[in-house]
C-alpha cells in the first residue's frame, strides 16, 4: 500500500459520524421558526391595531338622549305606570370638593393622573371573559368608562371593548384629565335612577354635590360597582357587608395616596344614606308593583341600568280586580282599626301580602304597605322577618317525605302521637333545646293532627330532631325557601321557623303544597319586551319536588287548622282552606298563610319601628294583646279570598293523603297544664286579658284522654292514671264535617 493510500485510510477513520436526521415535528417547531411566528403575530396585531386606530373615530355622545320611557301594565293590558326619564344635572368638577373628586379615583383609578387612557391588560382580560361567557369583568381605567358612559352603549361584546380601547386613547389625548373626572362623574349611573353626582348626592344625601363630604364621597364611589346592591335601604346583609368594605377600601387609598390624613381618616364614620324618595306616580301600591317587576327582570339576568334607560314595555301578572281587593281588604280589616297617629304601637305596624295562582305561579296580588311614598321597603318582599309556626308544614312535609321515623322507630304520620308538654327537651339532639309553648301550657300526649290546630312547639321541635334538621331545611329550600344571610341553621330550633322568609317566599311554599308537591316558583312578570325584542322567561311551574301524598297529607292537616284550629277565622262554608297561623318570637311579626284549590296567600304584620327600622313588638296593637296570627293577618286573608273568589266556589281539594292506623296505646297520664311562666323579655299576656273574637295560636283546652289514643317514645312522664284506648282503626279528620253535611253555618253541601 503506497503513502496515498495510507492517508485516505487513516482520514477515513477519524471522519466524524453523520448526524442523526430530524423528525418532522422538531424540523417545523425550531427556535428561529417559532420566534419569527411571533414577532410576525405581533406584526400582525400592531397592524391591526393601527387600522383599527385610524378607522375608528370618536362618536358624537349618546348622553342617554335617547332614553325612553317603560311603560308597565296589569295583566288585563291597563297601564300601571309610566317611567324612566332622565334623572341627571351637570356640575362642573370645580363645584364638587376637590376630597369628593379624588374618592372616585381612589375608587376606581388609583393612576388615573398618570396613566394614558386605558388598560391594556384590563381590557384584554375583559375580551377574553367575554369571549368565554364569563360576563362583566373589571379593570377599566376611569377614561375608558367615560367613554363608555358617554359615547357608547353598555353592552358586553368585543367590537364595543375593542372601539373603547380606542376611543379612551384618543380622548385621553383630547381632554385633560379634569375633564374626563367630571365627564366620568356626571355620566355614571349611581342607581335610584340617579346619573350623575349631583342627582346622586340629592337622592342620597338629600344636598347638593357642592356639599357632599369625603365620608358621602366614599360612598357614591363604591356605590357604582353595583349601584342595586349596594344601595343601603334595599341592601342584604351581604350587600351592606360589601360596600362597606369598598367604602373602607377608597379611604384607605385615599391615605395611601396622601390625599387624606390617616387622623381624619380614623374619624371617619359609614354615611348611611336617606332612604329613597319615589318618583311622582308611584304613590300607594304602583311603587311596589314596579319595584317588584324589576327585581324579577334583574334575576332574569337584566341590568338595572338598562331598565332604567328605558324602552320596555313590561306587563306584569297582577290582576287588576284582585289587587284593589286585596289593598281594600287590608284597609278595612286592619287600617280602620288601628290608630297610627295616637297609638304608638300601631304606629310600628307594617302589613304585606303576596297571592299567587298555584296551577300558574302568577302573582295576582301584591300589597308592598301603606304606600311606595311612607315606606318604600316593600313588606311583600323583604326577608328580614321571621315565618314563625307557619314553618312547622314544612318540617310536617319532611317528616311523611323521607319517612322519619320517631325516637323508637315508629313511621311519623297524621296519627302519631307526641308528648305536648310545655319546655320539654328535645331526646336524640346533640344541641339542647326545650321550647315553650304559647302560654306555657302543656297538652300531655297529643297526635300530629292536634299538634298542628293547635301549634304546639313542643311537638314539632321533637319531630325535627326524628327528621333531621339537615333534611328538614332541604325540604325547605326544594320548596322554594332561601338561606337568607345563613339565617337558616340547622339546629332544632328551626322547627319555630327561626329563618328569615318574605310572603312572596311563604306563598310559593303553600302554593307548591297546593299543587300536589309540584314547585311553584312566584312570578309577577307576564312578559318583558325591549325594542321588539322578547326576554326569555322561565316556566314558574317546576318539577315534583315532593310526592303528590305528601303534599296532600300536609294540605288534609291544614284544614284541620282552618276548620278547627287557630286558623278558625278563615273558615266558611263558600269554599275550602287549609293554612297554618304563626307569630314570632317577642310577637315581632304575625302570620297567616293559606290557600283554597284556586288561591294561595300569605299576609303577615311586621313590627318596625317608625325611625332606624329595628324590630318591635306588635303586642298592644289596637289597644290588644298579642298581634297573632289568627287575629288580623286571618282575617285580612279571610276577608280578600272572598272577594277574590268572586264570593265563593264550588271548588275542592283533590287529596291522596296518607291514611294512618293507629295503634292501641299504652295507659299514659291525665294531661295536665303547667303553671305560666312570666318571661322578663317575653311578655305573655294571660287569655283573659285578650279580646275573644280573634282566634290565637294558643289552644284553647288540654285534649281529653280519648283525644290521646297511642303513646309514642317522645314522651317520657311516668305512667299514672290509665286511658281508656280508642278504637284501632284510625277516622280520617273530615275538615268540614262529615259527607253530607254542610261546611259552615250556611248549609251548603259539598
Amino acid at each position: 500500500m503506497g503513502r496515498a493510500d495510507e492517508r485516505r485510510a487513516r482520514h477515513r477513520g477519524t471522519r466524524r459520524a453523520p448526524k442523526p436526521r430530524r423528525s418532522g415535528i422538531r424540523r417545523l417547531f425550531t427556535w428561529k421558526k417559532m420566534l419569527g411566528t411571533f414577532f410576525g403575530l405581533c406584526l400582525l396585531v400592531m397592524g391591526a391595531f393601527v387600522v383599527l386606530y385610524l378607522t375608528v373615530s370618536v362618536p358624537d355622545a349618546n348622553a342617554q338622549a335617547k332614553m325612553q320611557s317603560n311603560v308597565y301594565k296589569y295583566s288585563d293590558g291597563t297601564v300601571l305606570a309610566r317611567t324612566g326619564e332622565v334623572n341627571r344635572e351637570i356640575v362642573g368638577l370645580e363645584e364638587i370638593p376637590q376630597p369628593v373628586q379624588r374618592t372616585f379615583v381612589a375608587a376606581e383609578n388609583k393612576s388615573f393622573y398618570q396613566d394614558a387612557g386605558v388598560d391594556i391588560k384590563g381590557t384584554a382580560r375583559g375580551v377574553l371573559n367575554t369571549l368565554s361567557g364569563k360576563g362583566k369583568q373589571g379593570g377599566s381605567t376611569i377614561t375608558q368608562q367615560y367613554v363608555k358612559n358617554y359615547y357608547l352603549t353598555q353592552d358586553q361584546t368585543v367590537s364595543r371593548k375593542l372601539k373603547e380601547l380606542v376611543i379612551s386613547l384618543k380622548v385621553d389625548r383630547k381632554l385633560s384629565k379634569n375633564e374626563i373626572l367630571a365627564g366620568y362623574i356626571n355620566t355614571s349611573y349611581y342607581g335610584r335612577t340617579a346619573y350623575g353626582i349631583q342627582a346622586a348626592a340629592q337622592a342620597y344625601y338629600g344636598v347638593d354635590a357642592a356639599k357632599l363630604n369625603v365620608a358621602q364621597g366614599a360612598y357614591l364611589a363604591a356605590l357604582l360597582q353595583a349601584p342595586s346592591q349596594y344601595d343601603w335601604a334595599e341592601a342584604t346583609p351581604l350587600g351592606k357587608k360589601l360596600v362597606t368594605a369598598r367604602w373602607n377600601y377608597v379611604l384607605d387609598n385615599m391615605v395611601e395616596q396622601h390625599w387624606l390624613d390617616a387622623s381624619v381618616r380614623a374619624g371617619l364614620k359609614f354615611p348611611v344614606p336617606h332612604e329613597p324618595k319615589v318618583a311622582p306616580g308611584m304613590e300607594g301600591q304602583t311603587g311596589y308593583l314596579v319595584k317588584a317587576a324589576d327585581e324579577e327582570l334583574v334575576r332574569q339576568g337584566v341590568d338595572k341600568e338598562q331598565i332604567d334607560a328605558g324602552g320596555w314595555t313590561i306587563t306584569l301578572n297582577i290582576d287588576r280586580k284582585k289587587q284593589r281587593e286585596l289593598v281594600k281588604s287590608v284597609d278595612e280589616q286592619l287600617e280602620d282599626k288601628i290608630d297610627r297617629k295616637k297609638n304608638k304601637t300601631d304606629a310600628t305596624v307594617q302589613a304585606g301580602a303576596t297571592s299567587v295562582d298555584p296551577k300558574t305561579g302568577k302573582v295576582l296580588a301584591l300589597y308592598g304597605g301603606v304606600g311606595a311614598t311612607e315606606h318604600w321597603l316593600s313588606n311583600a318582599t323583604r326577608q328580614d322577618y321571621q315565618p314563625a309556626s307557619t314553618f312547622k308544614p314544612v318540617v310536617l312535609a319532611s317528616a311523611l317525605e323521607n319517612g322519619a321515623r320517631t325516637q323508637d322507630g315508629k313511621k311519623i304520620d297524621i296519627g302519631t302521637v307526641y308528648d305536648g308538654t310545655s319546655k320539654r327537651p328535645v331526646k336524640g339532639s346533640d344541641t339542647p333545646f326545650a321550647p315553650e309553648n304559647e302560654d306555657d301550657h302543656s297538652y300531655g300526649p297529643v297526635d300530629v293532627q292536634k299538634a298542628m290546630s293547635d301549634s304546639i312547639n313542643s311537638v314539632f321541635a321533637q319531630m325535627v330532631v326524628d327528621v333531621g334538621p339537615a333534611k328538614v331545611k332541604q325540604t325547605a329550600l326544594d320548596l322554594g325557601m332561601t338561606d337568607v344571610a345563613d339565617s337558616f341553621p340547622e339546629r332544632p330550633a328551626i322547627s319555630l321557623g327561626t329563618m328569615d322568609a318574605s310572603t312572596w317566599d311563604m306563598a310559593g311554599v303553600y302554593a307548591t303544597l297546593d299543587n300536589h308537591g309540584r314547585k311553584v316558583t312566584p312570578t309577577i312578570l307576564e312578559s318583558a319586551e325591549h325594542k321588539n325584542k322578547l326576554v326569555d322567561l322561565p316556566d314558574p311551574i317546576g318539577k315534583q319536588v315532593i310526592d303528590r301524598e305528601t303534599a296532600d297529607t300536609v294540605t288534609h292537616v291544614l284544614q284541620g287548622v282552618v276548620a278547627n284550629g287557630s286558623g278558625s277565622a278563615a273558615r266558611t262554608d263558600a269554599y275550602e282552606a287549609a293554612g297554618k297561623t304563626g307569630t314570632s318570637e317577642n310577637n315581632k311579626s304575625a302570620w297567616f298563610v293559606a290557600y283554597t284549590p284556586q288561591l294561595t296567600t300569605a299576609v303577615a304584620l311586621f313590627g318596625e319601628a317608625p325611625k332606624g327600622g329595628t324590630q318591635v313588638s306588635l303586642t298592644g296593637t289596637a289597644n290588644s294583646g298579642r298581634a297573632n296570627g289568627g287575629g288580623f293577618p286571618a282575617r285580612i286573608w279571610a276577608d280578600y279570598t272572598l272577594a277574590a273568589l268572586n264570593g265563593g266556589s264550588d271548588a275542592t281539594f283533590d287529596l291522596d293523603y296518607r291514611k294512618p292506623v293507629r295503634e292501641k296505646p299504652t295507659p299514659t297520664p291525665t294531661p295536665t297544664r303547667s303553671t305560666p311562666t312570666p318571661s322578663a323579655t317575653t311578655p305573655s299576656p294571660s287569655r283573659s286579658t285578650r279580646t275573644p273574637e280573634p282566634p290565637t295560636d294558643t289552644p284553647s283546652a288540654p285534649p281529653t284522654p280519648s283525644e290521646s289514643p297511642s303513646e309514642s317514645a317522645t314522651q317520657s312522664p311516668p305512667v299514672t292514671t290509665p286511658v281508656t284506648p280508642p278504637d284501632e282503626t284510625f277516622e280520617p279528620f273530615e275538615p268540614f264535617g262529615p259527607p253530607g253535611t254542610s261546611r259552615g253555618g250556611q248549609g251548603r253541601t259539598p
